[in-house]
């Protein structure tokens, strides 16, 4: 099932997300909707909480080059209670958000992850990255915290997103009444 995706100035996007206890039909339902939602908004990432559910799960899916993008569900990755255990060098790549949708920016990242998590059997995998499921994997991760990925902007670039921001939600607000 196909959810609703919170945008940010959203209140719900800053609240830090609770450690998942049980491992269930329940978790696999909303794994299953995460999954069906970032494929209809064409995202690779998401995180509970970006759906209104402040629980330490996201879910990454990379389009896969060679079959013209496709994301085939088998591929997701589904990340729960995730923990950094090491990280190291920098990057900078350009991101985008489907809670801030349109709009795309420089961000520096580390290079390299080391994470820990669960998987919807409750099963310990530890992963190690320094590509682009690094990236994504903090971005997302970021949203765990309540964090979003246009906080890390300069103070300059974030002024001049907020003022478009704002300009860019009146503007969909009139075309809504």
């Amino acid at each position: 099932m196909v959810r609703e995706v919170l945008v940010y100035p959203d209140k719900r996007l800053k609240e830090k997300s609770a450690v998942v206890e049980h491992f269930n039909q329940e978790l696999h339902t909303l794994l299953d909707d995460m999954y069906d939602t970032m494929i209809a908004k064409k995202g690779v990432g998401l995180a509970a909480i970006q759906i209104g559910v402040p629980k330490r799960i996201l879910i990454i899916n990379i389009p896969i080059e060679e079959e013209d993008g496709a994301q085939p569900k088998e591929n997701t990755l589904e990340v729960i209670n995730p923990k950094f255990l090491e990280m190291r060098g920098k990057t900078k790549y350009q991101e985008g958000c489907l809670s801030v949708p349109g709009y795309y920016d420089d961000v520096v990242r580390y290079k390299y992850v080391k994470l820990e998590y669960f998987d919807r059997y409750g099963n310990k995998h530890i992963l190690e990255d320094d590509g682009f499921l690094a990236i994504a994997l903090q971005h997302e991760y970021d949203h765990l915290e309540g964090h979003l990925f246009i906080e890390k902007l300069s103070l300059l670039k974030r002024k001049k997103f907020e003022k478009e921001w704002k300009k860019k939600l009146a503007k969909l607000k009139k075309g809504n009444k």
